[in-house]
């Protein structure tokens, strides 16, 4: 998988925060694990004491809100997974946030490939023996921007091959590590553009915007986050979607409104909620959005 290794005092000392601020379990003071416990446990250290990190994936996490997802969830110290379709780029993101204290290793993921998304699973329980973060955030506009009635089969099976079907093959992949998690998160990004009731409604700020192929990947992501809560139900994996806003990305050509920063916001809080949060809920940072 490549990156630096992790799980050393000097390592630990820049990157390990609290993580009673994310409603971690407190640090407790002990030596060093051996080599078997290193590769089921990512440990960092702060001022001797050792502090049990989480575990985070997040797929597009090279550049725009994924990559905020990341630098966020690793200030908290957390271990950050940098899921890229391409291994070089993927490689300069964790390069940067590494720069910064933050411990994070790069990992080459096609969400489209079930090849590579069972080569990354594969190699994060090698390394780590479990996931406790999954962010399904890899995702495109399509390049079919026409009316629904010039739309074809393969302009939607584009855009759906990212959108949908890839968080699906991720999930099913990352979710027998997500099981072994004592708190298992998955956040899937949504979209204000995928709800349909904000876009049946003439008054609503979305009602302007008919983009066939993205709108309904985001509705149909909204149906796949409210089943696999419904299958979780009653285990410690909860799963939500999450909301940004319209944020500035390659997506909308950086027209929107909001910071990366901004977007990854309401991700990273449903990422590090506690056993008393919601699961199978749409929720942006102004509460819930109807589905």
């Amino acid at each position: 998988m490549g990156g630096q290794k992790l799980g050393t005092p000097r390592r630990g000392r820049t990157v390990a925060r609290s993580l009673a601020a994310c409603g971690g379990l407190p640090a407790e003071q002990t030596r060093p694990p051996g080599r078997a416990a290193a590769r089921r446990t990512a440990f960092v250290y702060r001022d001797g004491v050792m502090l049990t990190a989480k575990i985070a994936l997040i797929t597009g996490a090279n550049k725009g809100i994924g990559f905020e997802i990341a630098r966020q969830l690793g200030e908290r110290g957390n271990v950050v997974l940098i899921g890229a379709r391409d291994e070089v780029r993927g490689k300069d993101a964790a390069d940067s946030l590494a720069s910064r204290g933050i411990a994070a290793v790069p990992v080459q993921i096609d969400v489209t490939d079930a090849a590579s998304v069972a080569g990354a699973a594969i190699q994060i329980g090698q390394r780590y023996g479990r996931l406790d973060i999954l962010v399904n955030n890899a995702g495109i506009a399509g390049a079919f921007t026409g009316a629904p009635s010039e739309a074809t089969a393969d302009s939607m099976r584009e855009v759906y091959e990212t959108n949908v079907f890839g968080v699906v093959s991720v999930t099913n992949a990352m979710l027998p590590l997500l099981r072994r998690s004592e708190a298992g998160r998955i956040v899937n990004m949504s979209s204000h553009v995928g709800s349909l009731t904000l876009n049946s409604d003439p008054g609503s700020p979305f009602s302007g915007l008919n983009l066939i192929a993205y709108q309904s990947s985001k509705t149909a992501l909204n149906a796949i986050t409210v089943a696999f809560a419904k299958e979780l139900r009653g285990t410690p994996v909860k799963v939500n979607a999450a909301n940004p806003g319209v944020v500035a990305t390659d997506i909308n050509h950086h027209r929107g409104q909001r910071t990366p920063e901004q977007g990854a916001v309401i991700a990273v809080r449903l990422a590090l909620l506690d056993g008393a949060g919601p699961s199978g809920a749409c929720l942006s940072e102004d509460g819930a959005v109807p589905w």
